[in-house]
């Protein structure tokens, strides 16, 4: 949930005021936002956040009002087309679902209760997975929400117990969520393709960030086509190096943040969480032995560092000599990256960049 958003809903929450909350759901087509991104939308017309602006977002405002006015949650399609964008001088010509919900004080006590557990769970960065149910064959379902936090903490109810574990059993998979996705199912509770039968029930799924990051330890000639390549894909970059002509912002213009200190003492102050993909290319064995010490005990979505086997596996004897449960090191992606008979730079940093979505995407 993006910050503005956030203190938004909170706002509404603590002082009680009336708001509909749009959530883009599902996309079809070009679209100027994706799905899990919200808007606020206050009963004078003002909003917080933005899914696209333009005519799409001009439309959601006038649906949220209407959602303020009933006091009830519906699900609305938002439909761009190419006339209606050019008109408003978008160039986007797809298709939005969104889910509207009434906030404020007709709603329920347990709804209420809910969000500020949820935005209580985010505060204390126990990465929730929320999940909403958006098509169900009890309409009285629909808006139901559940979220699973990191320490295993489960909160809210989708409305029928089965629904709660299949969507829990989904949520508990290996795939790592760094975007809203669907999870459809027949009547059965089964998982399904949305694209290829008809969902008896439909629920969006939505990680406690859109972003994902890639933390590149190693500013040199790998580290460059790696982090260009990652920011087509959308990753959050930031590199790390001791070396100023090496972490600078000239090299690395694509990067969020680059930072240039001793690697110790950047990775005692930096946050690693479950959505950090951590990517080791260091200038040498003492450098990359650091890195290593430092981030393979932590809660990252992954740990990948270059170099021989031989190399690895004797610096993994160091670390377990030094007091490393074995059972971490065991986690470390290396020699990092699939195999492809890479060579050049540029041909390892497809390979990194290809274990990552491998991983990401839990196959």
């Amino acid at each position: 949930m993006e910050q503005e958003v956030f203190q938004g809903l909170k706002r509404v929450l603590e002082q009680n005021i009336e708001a509909a909350l749009v959530t883009i759901c599902s996309v079809l087509g070009s679209t100027p936002r994706k799905p899990g991104v919200k808007m606020l939308v206050y009963a004078d017309g003002t909003t917080v956040g933005t899914i696209g602006g333009g005519c799409g977002e001009a439309e959601a405002r006038r649906e949220a009002l209407n959602v303020l006015k009933s006091r009830s949650t519906k699900l609305h399609t938002l439909n761009m087309t190419a006339d209606i964008a050019q008109e408003e001088g978008m160039v986007c010509g797809g298709v939005m679902g969104l889910l509207i919900e009434y906030l404020g004080s007709q709603c329920p006590n347990e709804q209420i209760q809910f969000y500020q557990d949820y935005l209580n769970a985010l505060e204390k960065q126990n990465f929730p997975l929320l999940m909403t149910v958006l098509e169900a064959p009890v309409k009285q379902l629909i808006g139901k929400k559940l979220f699973l936090s990191n320490t295993g903490e489960v909160v809210g109810d989708l409305g029928q117990e089965n629904l709660n574990q299949a969507g829990l059993a989904y949520a508990q998979s290996t795939i790592k969520y760094s975007k809203a996705v669907l999870m459809n199912l027949d009547s059965e509770l089964t998982f399904i393709d949305g694209t290829r039968s008809k969902a008896a029930y439909r629920l969006l799924l939505e990680p406690p960030s859109s972003s994902v990051e890639l933390l590149i330890l190693g500013a040199g000639h790998i580290a460059l086509p790696l982090a260009a390549m990652a920011k087509i894909l959308g990753y959050e970059i930031t590199v790390v190096d001791d070396r100023p002509s090496f972490a600078n912002s000239v090299r690395f213009t694509m990067a969020d943040r680059i930072v240039c200190d001793d690697f110790a003492a950047v990775l005692d102050s930096l946050t690693i969480t479950p959505e950090t993909y951590v990517v080791i290319v260091t200038r040498g064995h003492r450098y990359d032995k650091v890195c290593l010490k430092k981030v393979i005990t932590q809660q990252a979505a992954y740990v990948g560092m270059i170099g021989s086997r031989r190399r690895v596996k004797a610096l993994k004897t160091e670390l377990e000599e030094e007091g490393i449960p074995k059972a971490f090191l065991q986690k470390l992606y290396s020699p990092i990256g699939l195999n492809i008979g890479a060579e050049t730079p540029e041909e390892i940093a497809v390979c990194i960049l290809a274990e990552l979505i491998k991983v990401q995407k839990g196959v």
